[in-house]
């Protein structure tokens, strides 16, 4: 019997997608937070390298990150990033939702992290609230209110998919369908 081994076919790697990314205008005024960093997973060595690079030119070489492993499944101790090592250490009493950057040159910036599961609508409010120069707002404090608010909203999709799928049907204040028929007609279409 012969057995023929073919060549893997050479594997291409795709250069990496730019980090998703919302800073804070260069301002006076100082917040909470930097601004705010939506990873595509949570693979931290396969995404900081983005964001490293993507913060070189405005705010200098980065050289360490610090994260809180309640969000990151594996924390490298390093990160090959463009010719030079970023270190990532982890502590528990950082914020889960936040992201700590230290440069020797320009000093430390605190970015709010999203999940990477994020709906593109949430992420968005996310990242326009953790860019407002000044803002008092946490990391935790904007994923809280991001929470609510869209459980607001999916109440609200579901109480018009119900409206829809109940051709329009006239509701009681309580959120309950009402027949038709127990609504009070005016004089004129009375019977």
């Amino acid at each position: 019997m012969t057995t023929i081994l073919e060549h893997a076919a050479t594997r291409v790697v795709a250069p990496p997608l730019p980090a998703r990314l919302s800073l804070t205008p260069q301002t006076a005024l100082a917040g909470q937070l930097d601004g705010a960093w939506w990873p595509r997973s949570r693979d931290l060595e396969a995404e900081l390298p983005a964001l490293v690079a993507a913060l070189d030119d405005p705010w200098g070489r980065v050289t360490r990150v610090s994260v809180n492993p309640t969000r990151w499944p594996v924390i490298p101790r390093t990160v090959a990033v463009d010719g030079h090592t970023v270190h990532v250490g982890w502590f528990t009493e950082q914020d889960p939702d936040k992201l700590i950057l230290l440069s020797y040159t320009v000093g430390r910036w605190d970015l709010l992290v999203i999940p990477p599961e994020t709906e593109p609508a949430a992420a968005a409010r996310l990242m326009a609230g953790a860019a407002i120069p000044g803002s008092v707002l946490a990391a935790g404090v904007l994923m809280a209110n991001e929470t609510v608010i869209g459980r607001v909203i999916q109440d609200t999709r579901r109480r018009e998919a119900t409206w829809e799928s109940e051709g329009g049907a006239c509701m009681s204040p309580f959120g309950d369908a009402m027949d038709r028929r127990v609504l009070p007609l005016p004089e004129s279409t009375r019977r």
